[in-house]
């Protein structure tokens, strides 16, 4: 830990900020108040599955220990579908008329690219951790590394792409030696983000990766000074039930639109849930609020999550 972030986790706990130190066993709830810049916010994004599918299934046992613990975010909404244009419009704010032509699975190129600014760009230091990627900033994968689920390689002006998107195991590095950036964006590969398998085993899958995988988080230096925030996130609804290939989901009741988000950090009340209407660009401008920088696009008229969390 720095020197800075020391004296930081000092005046904290000082200050009656701090009631207990958070941990995995009990990450939200130890915190009176928040800070109000954080040093970390880091996203996870899982695939395919909608709220109603999620919330209170036993074959969801952890997220729903997450749940119970920590908030949920129950109408919140993704962009569209399919899953690229929600991964690109939660990180640019770009509006849905301008996300259509990702309709369907392109790598990245000169037809499926973002000359957009994102909150990659905004913060000081990120890193998009991706499982299964074989080199940084790979172009090409469908199957267990997807890049359509890797939204660095279609930002055209972003910098940096090939030294901060990284594979999933520098993840373990950065928290082991409290490197992590200002923002880190976390996609597990095709079988752990429950995109891949069928039914209730894919949610099987994807909550024993979570299981396993967030608890390292939530037991690091970086959450345990109480200035780290983590989302769990879905990109869409059930595959099944899903609308046309560009439907706006934004205001949509429809099953496929609405996707559990859940909120961990210290000051979030265990169970504390909303019923406001959320979205990816509500994530956008939460996050971008959480770390002093200015909405982008859609998400300066989205609705911020921090008051209703306690972030």
């Amino acid at each position: 830990m720095s020197a800075l972030a020391t004296i930081l986790a000092t005046l904290l706990l000082t200050a009656g900020v701090v009631r207990a130190q958070p941990s995995a066993a009990q990450p939200c709830g130890t915190a009176t108040t928040h800070p109000t810049v954080y040093e970390h916010v880091i996203w996870i994004w899982m695939e395919d599955h909608s709220t109603a599918e999620i919330v209170r299934s036993p074959d969801a046992p952890y997220l729903n220990t997450l749940i119970t613990s920590c908030g949920l975010a129950k109408n919140y909404h993704a962009i569209t579908h399919p899953a690229l244009p929600n991964y690109l419009g939660a990180v640019t704010g770009l509006p849905l008329r301008d996300l259509k032509k990702f309709g369907q699975p392109c790598d990245p190129g000169p037809t499926c690219s973002v000359p957009a600014a994102s909150l990659f760009s905004q913060v000081h230091s990120w890193k998009a951790y991706m499982e299964s990627m074989d080199v940084n900033c790979q172009q090409t994968g469908f199957t267990g590394y997807a890049v359509r689920h890797n939204p660095p390689p279609y930002l055209t002006g972003l910098m940096g792409c090939d030294q901060f998107d990284v594979p999933y195991s520098a993840l373990a590095v950065d928290l082991a030696n409290d490197t992590l950036p200002e923002f880190a964006f976390v996609t597990p590969n095709t079988v752990n983000d429950m995109h891949d398998g069928v039914g209730t085993d894919a949610i099987r899958t994807g909550d024993a990766w979570l299981q396993s995988e967030v608890p390292k988080i939530l037991a690091s230096a970086a959450y345990r000074r109480g200035t780290t925030a983590v989302f769990v996130t879905f990109d869409e609804g059930d595959v099944g039930t899903r609308g046309l290939v560009g439907q706006n989901c934004l205001k949509s009741k429809d099953v496929a639109c609405i996707v559990p988000t859940i909120v961990i950090a210290p000051s979030v009340r265990p169970g504390k849930t909303s019923g406001r209407p959320f979205s990816h660009y509500s994530l956008l401008k939460t996050t971008e609020k959480m770390l002093g920088a200015k909405p982008l696009g859609q998400a300066r008229r989205a609705g911020n999550m921090r008051r209703p969390f306690n972030l």
